[in-house]
């Protein structure tokens, strides 16, 4: 008789993970009931908020519910992350993210969230190349000449960031511990605050997200010295690429990112549908013709290529951080 009911209680087990299943599958047939609300952990009037608006328009008229931006700024994005790692892990709750989202973690002494244990990847959506720019009168012409006069004078370039550990902190780093140069690098609370400085000749480099240093490059007032994409840019064809300038740079890339991330234990199956969902957004002729025309190469990634990339990207960041001493501003 034992062996009876042994053998009863093995072969209820692959019917009861196929209900499980079939039950999943159902919930994800259905979903969405209702609005879904993407988190956006800044303040409103961003580039940002475009982009996202754009995808949420799309994703509505896909699968037939309102895709809807709510704001929850403050603490670096650490507020509205924090609220949706709390959020109800059934897909009506998604965060946008970018390159902080795993930068916070690694700088801050306590963050209410961590980025791998409390979110769902859902899809890595784009990304924009940054520019490094000069003013028309620095005496490097390219990347290359300002690696060698960087080189030749270690400490004595002026390189702007948007604040001690910021993304754009730690591209500078990299630039130069991957190219053996010292530069000084110099916060300002933000990327704009910089240019009326970079204009005035009283720092020497500022990093840049490249359609939002069109205008000035344009008009001549700052001279771009490389993009940070791996490929030239459709928007800046002439402007060269870090990587096709420096032979010891072939593989560098750094760009701007807008990911998509739902609350960990949401279903599989709404994960998988959401991020499909995402990435043919991401590849619509008409949301791609928009953002290559604000700079933006689209991605579309799968979940799992996303959870990939933010792996990869918090491994570099925590060893630039180590090896640069990098610390907030207090």
């Amino acid at each position: 008789m034992n062996g009876i009911r042994t053998l009863g209680i093995f072969l209820a087990v692959p019917a009861a993970l196929s209900c499980a299943v079939a039950v999943a599958q159902s919930g994800a047939d259905s979903f969405p009931a209702k609005p879904v609300t993407i988190v956006i952990p800044f303040a409103p009037g961003s580039a940002t908020e475009t982009e996202v608006r754009i995808y949420g328009q799309k994703m509505t008229e896909y699968l037939g519910q309102p895709f809807v931006v709510e704001f929850k700024p403050g603490a670096g994005a650490t507020v509205g992350t924090a609220y949706v790692a709390k959020a109800p892990a059934d897909g009506y709750t998604l965060l946008q993210v970018s390159a902080a989202f795993v930068i916070s973690p690694l700088l801050y002494k306590s963050v209410p969230y961590d980025p791998f244990r409390d979110f769902a990847p859902v899809s890595l959506m784009s990304k924009k190349p940054n520019v490094l720019l000069v003013n028309p009168t620095f005496p490097s012409r390219n990347f290359s000449e300002y690696i060698a006069y960087a080189r030749a004078n270690p400490g004595k370039v002026n390189f702007a960031t948007s604040g001690a550990g910021s993304s754009l902190h730690l591209m500078g780093a990299w630039l130069h511990s991957a190219t053996n140069t010292r530069v000084t690098f110099i916060h300002y609370k933000g990327g704009s605050p910089g240019v009326p400085d970079l204009l005035a000749g009283r720092i020497d480099v500022l990093p840049s997200v490249l359609i939002g240093a069109l205008g000035l490059m344009q008009a001549g007032k700052v001279r771009p010295l490389a993009v940070t994409s791996l490929e030239r840019t459709a928007i800046a064809p002439d402007a060269l690429t870090v990587a096709e300038q420096e032979p010891s740079m072939k593989d560098f890339e750094y760009s701007a990112v807008i990911g998509i991330l739902a609350p960990k234990n949401t279903p599989a199956a709404i994960v998988s549908k959401l991020g499909a969902n995402f990435a043919k957004a991401a590849r619509a002729p008409d949301v791609v013709q928009k953002m290559a025309a604000g700079g933006a190469i689209m991605i579309g990634s799968t979940p799992e290529q996303y959870r990939q990339s933010l792996i990869s990207e918090s491994e570099r960041f925590r060893k630039l951080i180590k090896e640069n001493d990098i610390k907030l501003d207090e």
